[in-house]
């Protein structure tokens, strides 16, 4: 099959990465815990991706190699409208989700989809929930319009710009990081600490995304958002209970760090330009010059190691 490299389909024949989500409530399988552990014994990662509405089927998960909360607005209305939620204490079960999240010791996620005119301008709601869940990385997309319209009002004006992504994120970090948040800290003293702060680290310009990663993960003067999938699989082998995201992440290769002139983009492939103007076959060299609207393709936080992209 033209366009087809042969390395990467003898690739594609022995998953190593499973993705639970997309279609449907993945908490809901009622065999998901068995599943996970299966999938886990056979040395393929899990990403799991969950609305939070189920927050008793998080409670108890096995340990899953990254957790997702899909954070889809930043108020109470806004999820409804969304949504749809079938629930009526949805908003409840929402907050009690990221409660829940915010004690797991694995990598976890939040995951924003920017709707234009649905949920765009929630900084300060979104940045009120972040500080209350304290993820380990923020995700944030712009919406993929399909073009079809199905049940839902959506259309393209609806998908934000890449640079328009990157503008909510920098807006997002400075409201999450202000001085004036603070928490009172142990025993009840009048001591105030700050809340966990948060930086842009990652990108990938092509399918429209940006990542936010907590402050831990920068150390060694680099950034530490990459999975290093074997010592995950260790630590799940050795019988360990107690283990963290910190414990499993690897360098962020340059070509992903946010700014970096890739934008996300491997430089151990080459990206074909659609558009005339634009050199086709060739290596990316201004990845915002060609800016489109977001791809279906998300984002993925942590894909290492870089051999494996």
């Amino acid at each position: 099959m033209p366009g087809v490299r042969p390395d990467r389909f003898t690739e594609a024949r022995t998953p190593r990465h499973a993705a639970l989500s997309l279609v449907g409530e993945p908490v809901m399988f009622p065999h998901i815990k068995k599943y996970i552990s299966l999938l886990t014994e056979k040395r393929i990662s899990t990403f799991l991706v969950t609305n939070a509405q189920f927050p008793d089927s998080l409670l108890d998960l096995p340990p899953v190699t990254q957790l997702y909360l899909s954070i889809d607005a930043g108020t109470k209305e806004s999820l409804k409208s969304i949504d749809r939620p079938l629930h009526r204490d949805f908003w409840e079960r929402f907050l009690e989700s990221i409660d829940i999240v915010r004690k797991k010791k694995i990598r976890t996620v939040f995951r924003l989809t920017l709707v234009k005119g649905e949920n765009s301008d929630e900084i300060k709601e979104y940045a009120e929930l972040i500080r209350r869940g304290q993820p380990d990385f923020i995700e944030v997309k712009g919406v993929t319009y399909c073009g079809y319209p199905g049940s839902s009002n959506l259309t393209i004006k609806n998908s934000p710009w890449h640079n328009e992504v990157i503008k909510f994120v920098e807006d997002l970090c400075e409201e999450i990081n202000d001085p004036r948040y603070r928490a009172s800290s142990q025993n009840g003293d009048a001591q105030q600490a700050p809340i966990a702060e948060y930086g842009l680290a990652a990108e990938h310009a092509h399918s429209c995304c940006v990542l936010a990663a907590h402050q831990k993960y920068y150390f060694d003067d680099q950034w530490h958002t990459w999975i290093d999938y074997d010592k995950f699989f260790e630590l799940v082998e050795s019988g360990q209970k107690e283990f963290e995201g910190l414990d499993y992440c690897d360098v962020t290769p340059e070509f992903a760090l946010f700014g970096s002139p890739q934008a996300g983009f491997s430089p151990e492939d080459q990206r074909w330009f659609r558009k005339k103007t634009l050199a086709k076959n060739s290596q990316l060299e201004d990845p915002l010059a060609d800016q489109t609207a977001p791809s279906s393709v998300g984002l993925v936080v942590a894909p290492g190691p870089a051999q494996d992209v």
